[in-house]
């Protein structure tokens, strides 16, 4: 795993880059899984608790603001102390969150989703591990940016099926304490053994050209062009959360059941980790900002789907469609933050640009619950998910 300086072809990219980058797509992966519980209980929780579906359904939306709240400090501790210390623990934090939330009621569930899953679990996992991995390519960066991104969608393409089964004989506390320590048993370890200095940062003053040199929007403030990508993300997000929080909820209501529910959302999360290997491919020859576009248009004719169909083999098409879109959108705008500044401001600029997004998933989740508790159905909340997909585009 250790690296001499300049490399072959003056870059700084190794097979230990590529390592690094698998272990990470392991661990979110892993760490995406936690929230995952939540949604496939939906329904159970809710009934437990006598409480409208969008109760529970603010536990994940939680999940999501504290990890972008504590994705920004997070981004900063792991360049001062390093990435692996911060795996470490906040793996640690996500395991205890789910063992707390097992044994508790409804407040109990909102206060270890926000503070121990999320605020000191998840925020050092995805934007920290970004801003990490980044520093590990130059040539490739937008295909490993791909790859590791996919971790949300692997975990949504393994756990839901396997935690259906867990919540169908175990109960929902009990599937809980068990991915706890799944979890403890795996992130953990894996992060002492793998993630060590990157090279882009241990070179410093590196004499390579990387092929991805950042250049400025012209005419536009920096911190203005900061504003509008976090605007952007926040409507994409909206957008993307409402099927994948929804979609089980919503075949349970129309007689397709909960099982064939929790496999579409498997495949919108399957469908996402191979459009994401294509999208950053394009990425690496179109740039960040195109492979937005192109992906949010495909996102919104997906969106539109699911307002034409409550078929179960339209639904599962719909599904693949929404997830091969999506799969370009946070690749994207990582890219795209490496393109326009400098990468000495990577640790904080993605953290803070992907913090909206974070917004957006928790608000999409739960706004298309309050749309369902008010309206008694999805169409309108699908309906809000396409008019904040065409937000994104006039941001863009």
């Amino acid at each position: 795993m250790d690296h001499e300086g300049p490399h072959k072809g003056g870059t700084i990219e190794t097979r230990a880059s590529w390592v690094v980058a698998c272990v990470a797509l392991a661990v979110l992966s892993l760490s995406y899984g936690a929230p995952l519980v939540t949604v496939v209980a939906l329904k159970p929780i809710a009934a437990e608790f006598g409480t409208t579906r969008s109760a529970p359904a603010l536990a994940v939306s939680l999940t999501y603001i504290g990890s972008g709240m504590g994705g920004i400090v997070m981004g900063w501790i792991a360049g001062q102390i390093g990435m692996r210390r911060v795996a470490f623990v906040c793996g640690l934090m996500i395991a205890l969150g789910l063992v707390l939330a097992s044994f508790g009621g409804l407040y109990q569930l909102y206060a270890s989703n926000l503070l121990l899953i999320g605020l000191l679990g998840s925020a050092g996992m995805f934007s920290p591990m970004m801003a990490y991995v980044t520093s590990w390519f130059d040539r490739h960066r937008g295909s490993a940016i791909a790859l590791v991104s996919s971790g949300q969608y692997v975990a949504g393409a393994i756990w839901p099926l396997l935690l259906q089964l867990g919540v169908d004989e175990l109960g929902w506390r009990q599937t809980m304490r068990l991915y706890a320590l799944v979890i403890a048993l795996t992130i953990p370890p894996l992060a002492a053994i793998f993630f060590r200095r990157p090279p882009e940062l241990a070179l410093h003053s590196s004499t390579t050209a990387p092929a991805l040199a950042f250049v400025p929007v012209t005419g536009i403030p920096p911190n203005v062009v900061q504003a509008m990508l976090a605007g952007a993300i926040f409507c994409c997000c909206v957008t993307m959360s409402i099927p994948l929080a929804h979609i089980v909820a919503y075949c349970s209501d129309i007689g397709i059941g909960p099982r064939p529910g929790a496999a579409m959302l498997s495949l919108q999360l399957a469908a996402g980790v191979v459009a994401q290997q294509i999208w950053g491919w394009v990425a690496d020859r179109l740039g960040g900002l195109r492979t937005i576009l192109f992906a949010s248009a495909g996102m919104a004719v997906a969106m539109s789907g699911f307002l034409l169909t409550q078929n179960e083999i339209g639904l599962f098409s719909v599904s693949a469609v929404f997830g091969l879109a999506f799969g370009g959108l946070i690749p994207g705008y990582i890219l795209a933050i490496r393109e326009i500044f400098p990468a000495s401001e990577a640790t904080w600029r993605i953290p803070l640009v992907l913090f909206p997004g974070s917004l957006g998933m928790a608000a999409g989740g739960w706004m298309a619950g309050l749309i369902y508790d008010g309206w008694g159905f999805y169409a309108p909340a699908f309906l809000a998910g396409i008019g904040f997909n065409l937000a994104n585009f006039v941001l863009l």
